[in-house]
């Protein structure tokens, strides 16, 4: 593991790994709003039915944008690793949405193997 990578675990413990110090709570987060020209394509699509594809790129570029902002907070704080890793979202004006990624930051040192 390089001194830039940072785990990411849905979980409190990690496999392999003892957790010898917890930095705190990090968080990273953008706000996205819908974009005209792919309203359109969607308003499409709602007539349709069918995914609609531009909306599920928007948010999965938003996710990414949070995590790394996530992962750069936790760096920052010296940790390599990050659990109870969650995303949540929630609307903030008509068109526009939060995407929040947050955990813990900790350091995890690998365990002898026995």
């Amino acid at each position: 593991m390089s001194s830039r990578d940072v785990i990411i675990s849905t979980t409190e413990k990690l496999p392999g790994y003892k957790i010898v110090k917890v930095l705190g709570i990090v968080s990273g987060s953008t706000v996205r709003a819908k974009h005209l020209g792919k309203d359109i394509a969607a308003a499409i699509r709602h007539i349709t039915g069918g995914e609609v594809k531009e909306y599920t790129e928007l948010l999965a570029q938003a996710r990414e944008i949070a995590l790394e902002r996530m992962k750069e907070k936790a760096r920052k704080l010296g940790a390599n690793a990050v659990i109870g890793f969650r995303f949540s979202t929630s609307a903030i004006a008509g068109g526009a949405a939060e995407i929040l990624a947050y955990g813990t930051a900790v350091v995890a040192e690998k365990e002898e193997e026995k």
